[in-house]
């Protein structure tokens, strides 16, 4: 066991060694516990940990291996749940660290209990924007997380504690939501494979609203090193649920993942900088475009594309943060209904943008409706017009490095890039067109910048075709693997 550096493996893997009998789930817990302890300081990836229950569940499963039982594919592996939305029964959130809003899960998320059915141990929650409203890490409760990369940048958000903690091999793999880019813009900050799964494919429970989750399109999913792992929690997650109106699994539940991905067929790509609409730092271009043209060596065709969209970037940005709040703002405005004001008793806990855009939807009528289904038909159009003649959409994750992290607290995106003005909450990031329409679309690493930095490449597929973008970051992975590049904050001296 000492000899065993748990911190480079995957989720997988230690799953195959505790099955084996090699490690047990005690074993493997101390170990990460150890970790967690000495180094969660420097990146700030947990706003809390329970490894008094850990070691309990750790124990049960002991026991079950006793008796010789396999204890599924995560067996003895611990994972982060994110602090934000419900995902564990009893613990608590806080919607991203807004102090007036913490209070107890009601119930598990789909992550929580997949993982635990397949054997996982939760630890802890991790650290997220307040309502997941931004693409960095940041807020007035728990602070900044930083990619362990480079501890002076921001690790992405909103999923950043997550990212933060596997890149930093404090876990093997930890809780994502993706309603803009929020596991897609950490994995690219923190070299970590993200995937959005098309909408419809894992099921969403929202209540009392079943239909709430749609404006822009919300995913769950996580975060981890290996396409092995995102396909294997893929698998696990997509499944029928008849309570979910936008689940669409019932039509391919018999549809055969890994005879694809493990095909020989080559795939067209189309290839984009920009969407040509995104201002793009050089240095991200150069590292995106050389990664894609690693797929010809495994017979993909690449050619470069071009897109014709009737809006503007900041008009798409300012769309999806009005889409994103509405939830949020209704939720508010219910609680006043029952005599919680949290705008007039609490306003100094939440972030000054989600103020904003808050008091923006509560002005919303019948035309802002029309506007924002017609950006999104707009996206739509686009995409599926690449579509008629390629398989895949390929582009950078974000438009610029990992944001350097403010000292003062509030740490946002660009203002700026190449001299042109930029939305600092999302505009700086490529991900969130793809929320507005449900396609499939995964970050994988590219390349590491300047400064340690990790770049993301951003695969986008058709709807209901997550087998072939996932085939896609697979082939990549064997082209030009990245798992060598944990030993830049494995080796990383913990002051």
């Amino acid at each position: 066991m000492s000899e065993i550096k748990l911190e480079y493996l995957s989720a997988l893997e230690i799953g195959e060694l505790v099955n084996s009998r090699i490690i047990t789930p005690t074993e493997v817990l101390k170990y990460f516990e150890k970790r967690i302890k000495k180094r969660n300081k420097s990146i700030n990836a947990f706003t809390y940990t329970r490894f008094d229950l850990a070691y309990i569940e750790a124990k049960k499963l002991e026991e079950r291996l006793e008796h010789g039982e396999n204890l599924g594919v995560f067996a003895g592996v611990p994972f982060g749940l994110k602090d934000f939305l419900p995902s564990k029964k009893g613990w608590t959130r806080s919607y991203g660290g807004v102090k007036c809003l913490v209070s107890m899960d009601e119930y598990d998320s789909l992550f929580c209990e997949v993982m635990e059915q397949e054997g996982g141990i939760a630890v802890g929650k991790t650290n997220a924007p307040s309502y997941g409203f931004s693409g960095t890490t940041d807020n007035k409760m728990y602070g900044v997380t930083s990619t362990p990369f480079n501890p002076l940048y921001n690790a992405g958000g909103s999923s950043g504690g997550s990212a933060a903690a596997v890149a930093d091999g404090l876990l093997p793999i930890s809780e994502g939501g993706d309603a803009g880019g929020s596991i897609r813009v950490p994995a690219s900050c923190c070299n970590l494979v993200g995937f959005k799964a098309g909408f419809g494919s894992i099921p969403l429970f929202s209540r009392p609203d079943a239909y709430s989750a749609s404006h822009p399109y919300c995913v769950s999913g996580g975060l981890v090193k290996t396409v092995s792992d995102a396909i294997a929690l893929y698998k696990l997650m997509a499944k029928v649920e008849p309570k979910d109106p936008y689940n669409n699994m019932v039509l391919r539940q018999n549809e055969d993942i890994d005879g694809y991905i493990n095909s020989n067929q080559a795939l067209r790509i189309g290839f984009t900088y920009d969407f040509d609409l995104f201002e793009v730092d050089e240095e991200v271009k150069k590292i995106v475009y050389d990664a894609a043209k690693r797929f010809i060596d495994k017979g993909y065709i690449v050619e470069e594309v071009h897109f014709n969209f009737k809006h503007t970037a900041n008009e798409f940005s300012s769309l999806w943060s009005k889409g994103i709040t509405i939830d949020c703002a209704l939720d508010i405005n219910h609680q006043k209904e029952k005599g919680i004001d949290y705008f007039k008793d609490h306003l100094e806990d939440f972030p000054e943008e989600f103020i904003y855009y808050k008091n923006v939807c509560d002005h919303l009528g019948i035309e802002d409706l029309y506007e924002f289904n017609l950006a999104r038909t707009d996206i739509l159009d686009n995409f599926e017009d690449v579509f008629k003649r390629y398989d895949l959409i390929l582009s950078p994750v974000t438009c610029c490095l990992p944001v350097k992290n403010n000292p003062k607290g509030f740490t946002k995106g660009p203002e700026e890039i190449n001299g042109k003005s930029v939305d600092s909450l999302i505009g700086w990031c490529q991900t969130y067109l793809v929320n507005f329409v449900s396609y499939p679309a995964i970050s994988i690493p590219a390349g590491l910048a300047s400064h340690n930095l990790p770049v993301g490449m951003q695969i986008i597929g058709k709807r209901f075709e997550e087998k072939m973008v996932l085939k896609a970051a697979k082939d990549f992975e064997e082209i030009k693997p990245w798992r060598d590049n944990y030993s830049i904050p494995f080796n990383r001296e913990i002051k």
